[in-house]
């Protein structure tokens, strides 16, 4: 495997992709397919911002439940 391959493989499980998605990635990358390879890393890290964004909802939420309760 080359350095790329290695990064590719250890960023993406890392970030938490699933080992279909990094298999799908890392096939997309040896069939030398760049441009479907970043869409696809860019439809991922969109997942990720949208995880993100729900856990800060949550986050929003209970200090909302904190400072309520402060005010019983």
């Amino acid at each position: 495997m080359s350095d790329y391959t290695n990064t590719l493989k250890t960023c993406m499980e890392d970030a938490g992709m699933s080992q279909d998605a990094v298999t799908k990635a890392m096939e997309l990358y040896q069939s030398d397919a760049r441009d479907e390879l970043v869409r696809f890393l860019r439809l991922q890290r969109c997942e990720l911002v949208e995880e993100m964004h729900e856990s800060q909802r949550r986050v929003d939420r209970m200090d909302y439940l904190i400072r309520q309760s402060k005010n019983i």
